[in-house]
């Protein structure tokens, strides 16, 4: 499907459905895990992942926690240092846990996808990433034609690693802008000369790099509808593959660091939906493709391409075009998706390290996924992902009559429909142009912990 072409903004629906919500990376959303699910039950999702003797395919994500200086906007888990004492003693006990998963799941398994994510990656020397990809190598078959995407600062990212990043493996980039003005910049403590962040672009595509993308965070202190758009202007001369906006949501009272924004200079909720509308409009007329949420693509990018073909999924990292890989995540925080749990580790170091050092799997919490989850979860992907549902295969999948097992679900639809959110027919479930800025609102109808839970204050917002 292609929304480039047909995707409709109404401001009077997006003003509507402003309101908090899950992004969906997974279904059961993270806050719904619990601690009861510990080491043996993670083994035991782990040893289950061959169904019948045969394997999915796997992906493995490494939390790389490590940042030299402090984003006062940032959300993720993350150490602020500048000691590589502690970054090199971190990889040792990733090879730990990568060696424990592989006692179970067996050794050489072969990874179609890997990813670097923070934290800051790069915080690492060039030998550290060298040892980490040695490290993975020794417990992992790295397919030849994986994917191998790596989170970079253009800050901590000199050309010169940017060439060693290629040469380990790497084929795709992802580069964190959030903003180009100053003055933004100042506010969020992260000064980010645009010449920084072009070399490293320039050096990725001289060095092979598959795919770059970009991230970007509208709703950030002192921007305004006109320096958004300067810094639009200037993301569409670099020409990156792909484009994540992603929209800042202020929770001073869970993230610390945004303690150090002023409230004062945060933009009103109707300058950001300006802000994003106004996204919109130069990213789709430059040519991108809405993937969905927040995400845009080159209609010849992978990720475009999975979505036309019906191949695109959906996980802790965002979109993503293997669907079929299990994903097991290793570090601090990381989080597992495995066909029928999830699995957060421990979120400290100290934790960390001492359930390694005594051979234990370093779980927090997760979940047992119910036959309800499972097939809720199918419905959530589909919408997320392609913005539209086939009743018919969710029937032959689960083995539901779907219509008397959404009953309640249909009868919110009908609605939306009323509302120009979705169209409705015997077959299938489709979210329309109009609606297509509004998914998770659609996807929150067949939610069934929300209709459980009516406080939603924890999520960021919809739009």
């Amino acid at each position: 499907m292609n929304a480039r072409d047909d995707l409709i903004i109404d401001p009077e629906l997006l003003r509507r459905f402003d309101r908090p919500g899950p992004r969906y990376t997974s279904y059961p959303t993270a806050d719904r895990f619990v601690e009861a699910f510990g080491p043996d039950a993670y083994r035991i999702a782990l040893d289950n992942r061959a169904v019948g003797g045969i394997s999915r395919p796997l992906s493995l994500y490494v939390h790389l926690p490590f940042c030299n200086t402090i984003c006062y906007y940032c959300a993720c888990n993350k150490i602020i240092t500048k000691d590589h004492g502690r970054s090199a003693k971190y990889i040792k006990y990733l090879g730990k846990e990568m060696g424990l998963v592989t006692d179970v799941i067996g050794r050489g398994i072969r990874l179609e996808q890997l990813h670097f994510g923070g934290g800051t990656p790069t915080f690492l020397t060039r030998g550290e990433l060298a040892e980490l990809v040695r490290l993975i190598a020794s417990h992992f078959s790295l397919s030849p034609e994986g994917e191998y995407s790596i989170e970079v600062d253009p800050r901590s990212t000199d050309p010169e690693t940017v060439r060693e990043l290629a040469s380990l493996g790497f084929n795709r980039v992802s580069v964190g802008i959030q903003d180009f003005d100053a003055d933004v910049q100042k506010a969020v403590n992260r000064i980010q000369p645009f010449e920084q962040t072009e070399a490293v672009i320039r050096t990725a595509r001289e060095s092979g790099f598959k795919s770059v993308n970009a991230d970007l965070i509208y709703g950030l202190p002192k921007q305004n509808l006109a320096s958004f758009a300067t810094t639009l202007n200037k993301l569409l001369l670099l020409s990156p593959d792909r484009i994540a906006l992603y929209n800042y949501a202020h929770l001073p009272t869970v993230f610390k660091p945004q303690r150090r924004i002023d409230e004062a200079a945060l933009p009103s909720a109707e300058t950001r939906l300006d802000i994003l509308m106004q996204a919109i409009r130069m990213l789709t007329l430059a040519g991108y493709v809405y993937i969905g949420m927040d995400h845009f693509a080159k209609p010849g990018d992978e990720l475009a391409q999975a979505q036309r073909r019906g191949h695109l999924h959906r996980n802790f990292q965002g979109y993503s075009t293997r669907a079929e890989c299990d994903l097991v995540a290793v570090g601090i925080s990381a989080i597992s998706s495995l066909p029928t749990a999830y699995c957060q580790n421990l979120k400290t170091l100290d934790e960390y390290y001492d359930a390694l050092d005594h051979g234990t799997l370093p779980v927090m919490r997760g979940l047992e996924l119910s036959a309800d989850d499972l097939v809720r979860r199918a419905v959530i992907q589909a919408l997320m992902c392609h913005f539209q549902l086939s009743i018919k295969s969710i029937e032959i999948a689960y083995l539901v009559d779907f219509k008397r097992y959404f009953a309640e679900e249909l009868a919110q639809l009908r609605e939306y429909r009323e509302m120009g959110l979705v169209t409705l027919d015997d077959d299938w479930i489709t979210v329309t142009p109009r609606g297509r800025l509004m998914v998770r609102v659609v996807c929150m109808v067949f939610d069934r912990y929300l209709r459980l839970a009516e406080q939603r204050a924890r999520y960021s917002k919809v739009i």
